[in-house]
């Protein structure tokens, strides 16, 4: 799976979203966007928590790198808001550019799903 998730710095612990993963996803690879457009690292899903967006903020609103109008704005009317708390996160010594993944990736607009061997074949490549 390649997730749009920044910054790549340890210092974002969630990642909230308004639509649950695959309940069989236990690792979610990082694309930065530009001026890099690579894969850059990745992490294991620790839990994920669905809930109110208000009590999603209140459990998880510290952990992640966002302001609380911005995600209220993010969720609007929204019934439920989805916590993915970070497990262990690694960044790669050589990112790896979309092109190098089989099938042919497109920037992802949110995630796209791969092969749990996605990330060894790139970097065989």
């Amino acid at each position: 799976m390649i997730e749009r998730f920044t910054p790549c710095d340890g210092s974002k612990q969630v990642e909230f979203r308004k639509r649950r993963l695959a309940d069989d996803i236990c690792t979610v690879l990082i694309y930065a966007t530009a001026p890099s457009s690579r894969v850059t690292g990745q992490f294991t899903v620790s839990e994920m928590v669905t809930d109110s967006p208000a009590r999603t903020w209140e459990q998880f609103g510290h952990l992640g790198v966002i302001e609380k109008e911005a995600f209220f704005a993010y969720y609007g009317d929204a019934p439920t808001a989805v916590a993915i708390v970070v497990g262990a996160a690694e960044r790669f010594n050589a990112p790896l550019a979309l092109a190098a993944f089989e099938p042919r990736l497109a920037v992802p607009q949110s995630f796209a799903y791969l092969p749990a061997d996605a990330r060894e074949l790139a970097m065989a490549g």
